[in-house]
């Protein structure tokens, strides 16, 4: 598209044309006097979807659970100045998770030089982490655009496009549309240097576990992976963020690291070589380095970022973990390496029958214990979802209790350690996906992040239960005061009914203090479509163990 001086388009047209032709169609935001007519304009369009929310913070984070869950470029908006600031702890989130994103910010106007709003925008961005692109010009709003994603996707950072308000009625002579700059990159072919490295240690070892990350989770990299285990008779592990990529094999172990079962914490005890593909194996994964110790580590990805970032390994490589692992079976075949026989029939039956972890059921007259709460959860709640969680002493017990079909079904949201980030995430990961979202929160992260944006979930009538495992208290302090003996009122608090603030906002709220009524709100939620919240009352003093 290109227009002559005599009929300028407007500069709201020519930004939507951009933005199509750049194939974003999603938009998550929050309006202000600085983007207004910009996603006013979007919104009109055929085929665009734009998601309000209340608070900017959601907007950015609506975007993340949308990337997570597609694979796709997320993209939010706000306007200036305090909107801004508000998504600065979103930013440094999804910076510390390394998360492509388009945050497209509207800025005061130059000239506005008394603004009340008005604040150094770039001086608020940079120490986040996240990139920053300024629109430098109406006629140059294309190729910004187009430089901003190309840096978002390749630095796996949020990246901020400024675009001042006074563009937005700007006429624009030289309507361009930008060429696109970024495409996905194909599979990158490992060094081979590398490989003779990695494959001599591999043919060497006589008992390999393969660990897979969030960079192994692609079908081709699964299936690939999956081959190499049984060429080798290695068992299979994940991290947290690649949890259930192997349910249903029969040698798959869970996850690796401090969530590990007892069998499977003897299986990487008596493993002499760890092969880590799209793992960045991080203190949590390998227990601050203790669960590699004495073993041959490999480690291959094709982040260059995450390759002996959080441990000194014995061979790396950088290459797409397929092309690795391909690479792999071609130079064990080529030598006729045998199978280890490491994973076998016994350690088969031996996951097998692993009991079901029994657990003290601490229920009152007027709460239920937690265990019991999320056993009944994990059977009740429809079995093809997407489950986000919130941050929260009860983060463990929900790892452990909680299931996915696949890790693409499960929203990480604690890169940063702050509660009240996920409702904004089930946002975007609802708007993405067919399937149900189970969001798990505290009553604290819950009233911190999520009251505000639950009210967005019903205005868009969105397929989101939120289950509160509600304690009364932010469970974080009150072990550390229980701990020494202290009194714990200042980390407890009196909430609102939240089944009753959910059913005044327009969704379903069901309030749970025992079994029945747990057993009741599950089935009242499986028979209807829509926004639903359970308020699952905890005694906080019955889980004071739970991190132990």
């Amino acid at each position: 598209m290109s227009n002559s001086p005599e009929s300028p388009t407007l500069f709201p047209e020519f930004f939507t044309q951009c933005l199509k032709s750049q194939g974003i169609d999603t938009i998550f935001g929050l309006v202000g006097d600085a983007n207004l007519f910009l996603m006013d304009h979007f919104t009109r369009q055929p085929g665009n979807r734009y998601v309000s929310v209340t608070h900017e913070a959601s907007a950015v984070l609506a975007a993340s659970g949308y990337a997570r869950a597609t694979g796709r470029l997320g993209v939010a908006t706000v306007t200036h100045g305090p909107a801004l600031t508000n998504t600065v702890t979103a930013l440094v989130e999804n910076v510390r998770g390394r998360m492509p994103l388009l945050l497209i910010a509207g800025d005061t106007a130059v000239v506005d030089r008394e603004n009340v709003q008005s604040v150094p925008q770039r001086d608020i961005i940079m120490p986040t982490g996240a990139g920053f692109e300024q629109v430098r010009a109406p006629e140059t709003v294309g190729e910004d655009l187009a430089v901003a994603i190309r840096r978002a996707m390749l630095e796996r950072r949020p990246v901020v496009l400024n675009l001042p308000a006074d563009f937005q009625w700007a006429p624009v002579a030289d309507a361009t549309l930008p060429e696109v700059r970024w495409r996905s990159i194909s599979a990158v072919a490992p060094d081979r240097n590398e490989m003779d490295s990695v494959s001599g240690l591999v043919a060497s070892a006589r008992r390999p576990l393969i660990l897979a990350g969030r960079g192994a989770i692609e079908d081709r990299s699964h299936k690939a992976v999956v081959e190499l285990a049984e060429r080798l008779g290695a068992p299979l592990a994940t991290t947290l963020q690649a949890r259930d990529l192997f349910r249903g094999h029969p040698h798959n172990i869970g996850i690796f690291g401090t969530l590990s079962h007892d069998v499977a914490l003897d299986v990487i005890g008596h493993a002499d070589c760890v092969i880590a593909l799209g793992a960045s194996l991080n203190r949590w994964t390998t227990v601050e380095g203790g669960l590699l110790q004495g073993k041959r580590v490999i480690q291959a990805d094709r982040d260059p970022e995450c390759l002996q970032r959080f441990q000194v390994v014995d061979a790396t490589v950088l290459g797409d973990v397929e092309e690795v692992v391909r690479a792999l079976l071609a130079d064990l075949d080529e030598i006729e390496a045998p199978s280890t026989g490491f994973a076998d029939e016994a350690l088969e039956r031996r996951l097998e029958a692993r009991p079901a972890v029994v657990h003290p059921d601490w229920s009152t007259e007027s709460t239920i214990d937690i265990r019991t709460a999320l056993v009944e959860i994990e059977s009740g709640f429809e079995t093809d979802r997407t489950l986000v969680l919130d941050g929260g002493r009860f983060l463990p017990e929900v790892w452990k209790l909680i299931s996915v079909q696949h890790p693409t079904d499960y929203i990480h949201t604690t890169h940063f350690g702050s509660i009240g980030l996920s409702l904004g995430n089930a946002l975007g990961a609802c708007v993405a996906s067919e399937k149900r979202t189970l969001l798990v929160t505290g009553d604290g992260g819950f009233m911190l992040g999520g009251l505000a944006d639950f009210q967005a979930a019903v205005r868009h009538n969105l397929d989101i239960t939120v289950v509160i495992l509600n304690d009364s208290a932010y469970g974080a302090e009150h072990i550390q005061f229980r701990r020494r003996d202290m009194d714990p009122a200042l980390s407890m608090f009196e909430w609102p009914s939240f089944a009753e603030l959910a059913k005044v906002m327009g969704a379903e709220g069901h309030e749970v203090t025992d079994m029945e009524s747990l057993r009741a709100a599950l089935a009242a939620v499986a028979a209807r479509r829509g926004p639903a919240l359970i308020d699952v009352k905890l005694d906080p003093e019955k889980i004071t163990r739970i991190d132990a």
